[in-house]
């Protein structure tokens, strides 16, 4: 992998539109010498700081709702992604970003791409309250990681601290919601701007900026 081209992925597990490109990312990183760097992040933390809605989704019309229900489905189905809109809408994901955020760094790469994959999954694919410590428990466990050491480690001041930090990367760095991707000083929007995201890997520099 490449030291100096990185892709950075902005996520929080609350979006359906995170979960859709957080595979997606890892292939697009591999498939371009990149390395890709994970940035979890508070997505209503975000949104507060923004003024925006808490729960765009929820703001839509019914006839949208269904409308973006439907289009989720497709690009599940496009990525071979298993999905199905949870009971439980919106998620308060903290603690499962509390855990993520202590998997940070090349050292981790695998153990937090595991930890994301059984994470999203858990709630998007079969509709787990990853709220619960104890279902976080489970999937952490199940994928091979110290799930007591790491839950543990939500309460910790410090990861807490880390936490508010990476929100405010997210807002201080221009990102408007998840997943955002950053291919150096550029941004790029949703989980369906791969074809801009491979293009500025392969060192595309849009006249728009």
């Amino acid at each position: 992998m490449s030291e100096t081209k990185t892709l950075e992925y902005f996520y929080d597990f609350s979006s359906p539109y995170a979960y859709l490109a957080h595979e997606e990312a890892a292939k697009v990183a591999a498939d371009h010498d990149a390395t890709l760097i994970y940035r979890p992040f508070f997505l209503g933390g975000l949104f507060k700081e923004l003024g925006s809605a808490l729960v765009p989704i929820n703001d839509a019309s019914p006839q949208k709702r269904a409308w973006l229900n439907k289009d989720i489905s497709r690009w599940a189905e496009m990525r071979d992604l298993p999905y199905a809109w949870p009971e439980k809408f919106p998620m308060n994901t903290i603690t499962a970003l509390r855990v993520v955020l202590q998997l940070l760094g090349p050292a981790h790469a695998d153990a937090h791409q595991r930890a994301c994959s059984a994470i999203f999954r858990g709630y998007w694919a079969d509709g787990k309250d990853i709220s619960d410590p104890a279902v976080l428990f489970e999937l952490l466990t199940a994928a091979g990681l110290d799930a007591q050491t790491l839950l543990e480690n939500t309460r910790d001041p410090g990861v807490k601290a880390r936490l508010f930090e990476a929100t405010g990367e997210a807002l201080k760095r221009g990102a408007i919601g998840a997943p955002t991707f950053f291919v150096g000083d550029l941004a790029f929007w949703g989980q369906d701007r791969f074809a801009m995201v491979e293009a500025a890997l392969d060192g595309w520099q849009p006249k728009a900026g």
